[in-house]
């Protein structure tokens, strides 16, 4: 029988220890005043002009957000029965923010203060955007593991899973919009700032931007395809996606850009194809792996080799799925790595987001496989047999 307040105990993230650990320990600004100069907590949580531009950001883009056009498509079914309706207008946000951009270009010369203002803040808002997040991470039905009885633990994981303000999706709007588009600032903004500098275009900088730029404005552009994203069907939404959508995609997805605006790297025709080559192959692996998944969903290739499930659905072995139980995230990754190189070898630091992004994906293919066990019993077993490698084929 539905229950409105599941409690589940499998605990993950290293249960309360490491939910403390994250919450305090990334933004722990005791040790990172040590490094960067930093100034106290007390300084942030009173600066009413950081606010004011990060709240008026936030704000801004849920306006646009309601009142922008877009059709509305249906989510998942939860577990009461229900579906929610979203709105998608990734289209006509995107627009809005390239006119925007394109206005203030010809209005202020070139000169952009508002990017001039983000590349100079950097490090303050980065700092506002984690505090914010604390505060949006509180407390209709809650999620699989957020209703441990730890107060601490559900804070982290979230306790809510579909959060809403009116017509707003908190979840979807932090997943895909202040975060997202923010990162896109941020790298221009450094590209920006180079060339105020120096009067120089650098093709590493253009071409980080350019990579970046497509992944972000896919993701915005085909955002339905978040709808049936673990963030968004099971993950509650509590301080690990906050902090994670608003903090850590912005401000460290855009290390590259940053690196470079400081230290820039002169690739040169035959090292940019190389790495365009090895973004495309990803983006290829990542995008016809999804779309054989959602068309087998659909019913639309029942020639491809599944397995029957007692629960009445099947899991496709067939294909791209054949090659690894993730092939996905083995594309995904790819992308993240073609990133990092456009820094080149100058540096181990630029190459964060793609050890990240694997650590990420193998904690998400863990999590995955262990709940499919549970799901499916024998037939995960038969599965595996079929398709033994986890996410790089003949590797893992």
């Amino acid at each position: 029988r539905f229950s409105r307040t599941p409690s589940e105990h499998q605990f993950e993230f290293g249960g309360l220890i490491g939910a403390l650990g994250i919450s305090i320990g990334l933004p722990n600004f005791d040790i990172v005043e040590l490094w960067n100069g930093i100034k106290p907590l007390r300084y942030y949580l009173g600066n009413r002009e950081l606010w004011t531009v990060y709240c008026l950001w936030y704000g801004i883009l849920a306006v646009l957000d309601v009142i922008l056009p877009g059709r509305v498509m249906k989510g998942v079914q939860l577990r009461d029965g229900s579906k929610l309706s979203y709105k998608i207008n990734g289209i006509a946000m995107s627009t809005t923010l390239v006119l925007v951009l394109a206005i203030r270009w010809k209005l202020t010369d070139g000169q952009l203060p508002e990017l001039q203002y983000l590349y100079e803040n950097h490090v303050s808002l980065c700092i506002i955007s984690i505090l914010f997040s604390f505060f949006l991470a509180t407390e209709k039905i809650l999620a699989l593991g957020g209703n441990s009885g730890n107060i601490i633990y559900d804070w982290f994981i979230g306790r809510e899973l579909n959060p809403r303000l009116g017509p707003l999706d908190i979840k979807m709007f932090s997943e895909l919009r202040p975060g997202m588009l923010l990162w896109l600032l941020i790298n221009l903004s450094c590209l920006h700032h180079h060339y105020l500098k120096t009067g120089k275009i650098n093709d590493a900088l253009v071409l980080v931007n350019f990579l970046q730029g497509f992944y972000i404005f896919d993701g915005v552009l085909n955002e339905e395809g978040v709808l049936t994203m673990m963030d968004i069907t099971t993950d509650g939404f509590g301080f690990m996606l906050a902090f994670g959508d608003l903090s850590l995609v912005p401000f460290t997805y855009s290390l590259q850009a940053r690196y470079l605006s400081v230290s820039p790297v002169e690739l040169g025709w035959v090292k940019v194809v190389g790495i365009l080559a090895i973004m495309f192959l990803g983006f290829h692996i990542f995008h016809s792996a999804n779309k054989q998944k959602s068309e087998f969903r659909q019913g639309k290739l029942e020639n491809l080799k599944s397995i029957q499930t007692k629960r009445g659905t099947k899991l496709l072995c067939d294909g791209w799925w054949a090659k690894s139980q993730h092939i996905n995230y083995f594309g995904d990754w790819l992308i993240s790595l073609s990133w990092c190189l456009a820094t080149w070898f100058q540096t181990p630091l630029t190459y964060y987001y793609s050890l990240y992004f694997a650590t990420l994906l193998l904690h998400r293919q863990q999590r995955d496989e262990h709940k499919c066990r549970l799901k499916y019993g024998e037939n995960w077993e038969e599965y595996e047999r079929k398709v033994p490698y986890k996410i790089i084929p003949y590797v893992y």
